[in-house]
């Protein structure tokens, strides 16, 4: 979705409104919004903010996707989380950034002037509420990342990425089919050898053998099926016998 299709919509229209930091909002609360909020487009590659950068505002995502990365003392970066369509960026109360923010591809995002963001949120609970319930997600989401770097296989994690952007894709779609599942994998191979903590070649090789047992279906080099979610978390070292899988 492009910065011009993005300006047309209206905020209850948005494609990302039932999980963005606006869910909870009643009518009067979007309008308050919709006062301070404003787009900013990014170019892939193109830096949104880095670390330690003093950050006059906070947005979601609304398309695309982009990279937080941790520089070291001696040079040395990794890639510590994405931010897929509706996830937060920035944090109310902290004048600076914590980590690098780069657009990995075109991104937009609905962005919020900070100071009057902090003041509508100490008297709206709804915008409250909804950003603790998204902060709590994403120590989740840390968490598990731990477990996927840590002691899954490359192909376990390969799956693992793979389930996360299609679960995603079809939260943003409402679509909770259990069913097929397609997606543009906007991320490139190196990036997600970079995210994943593998080489380029093991990541292609994996992608290759997911493709050849059946798992997913490619069409060129980015656009994803999945047959059945349930083979894919279970590819992804995953217990698929909890419950629902979205």
């Amino acid at each position: 979705m492009t910065l011009a299709e993005v300006q047309t919509i209206h905020c209850g229209d948005c494609p990302i409104r039932h999980r963005a930091v606006c869910a909870r909002c009643d009518a009067d609360e979007l309008e308050e919004l919709d006062g301070i909020k404003y787009y900013r487009s990014y170019e892939a590659g193109q830096p949104v903010v880095w670390s330690g950068d003093q950050m006059n505002f906070v947005g979601s995502v609304v398309s695309g996707i982009a990279t937080l990365t941790q520089t070291m003392e001696d040079g040395r970066t990794q890639m510590v989380g994405l931010l897929l369509p509706s996830d937060f960026v920035g944090r109310p109360g902290r004048e600076g950034a914590a980590y690098d923010v780069v657009a990995t591809t075109d991104l937009v995002m609905c962005c919020f002037r900070k100071k009057p963001f902090e003041d509508l949120m100490a008297k709206t609970p709804h915008i409250a509420h909804r950003l603790l319930e998204m902060t709590l997600d994403e120590l989740d989401a840390a968490r598990e990342w731990m477990l996927v770097l840590g002691r899954k296989t490359a192909r376990e994690k390969i799956a693992s990425l793979l389930s996360i952007i299609a679960r995603r894709d079809a939260s943003l779609t409402k679509d909770p089919t259990s069913g097929a599942v397609s997606f543009d994998l906007k991320l490139t191979r190196e990036a997600m050898a970079d995210y994943l903590g593998l080489t380029l070649e093991t990541v292609s090789r994996q992608i290759s053998a997911l493709k050849k047992s059946g798992v997913i279906v490619l069409e060129g080099k980015r656009h994803v099926t999945v047959p059945d979610m349930r083979r894919l978390i279970e590819e992804a070292g995953d217990d698929s016998d909890g419950g629902f899988w979205g």
